[in-house]
C-alpha cells in the first residue's frame, strides 16, 4: 500500500502571498483595464470609427486586457503559492 496523502490534506493558506498577488493585480488590472478603455478611444478617433466602432473597439481590448490579468494571476501562483502543504 503506499502512503499517498489525501486531496483534503493538512493545506494552509499563505496570507501574505494571497494579498501580495491580490494587491498587484488591482493595481495592474487599473493600468490594463484604463489603457484598453483609452487605446480603444483612441483607435477609433484614429481609425474613424464611429460611436459603435468605440464601443466594440474597448470590449475587444477590454477583453485582451482580462486574458493578460488571469495569465499575470497564474504566473503569480506558481511564484507566491497560495496555499502550504503540510
Amino acid at each position: 500500500m503506499s502512503a499517498q496523502t489525501s486531496p483534503t490534506a493538512s493545506r494552509q493558506i499563505v496570507w501574505p502571498s494571497v494579498i501580495t498577488v491580490l494587491s498587484a493585480a488591482i493595481l495592474i488590472g487599473a493600468e490594463v483595464f484604463g489603457a484598453a478603455f483609452a487605446g480603444g478611444w483612441a483607435l477609433s478617433i484614429l481609425l474613424g470609427l464611429g460611436d459603435t466602432g468605440t464601443h466594440i473597439l474597448q470590449a475587444v481590448l477590454f477583453g485582451l486586457g482580462v486574458l493578460v490579468m488571469i495569465g499575470f494571476i497564474r504566473a503569480a501562483q506558481r511564484v507566491e503559492p497560495f496555499v502550504k502543504r503540510a
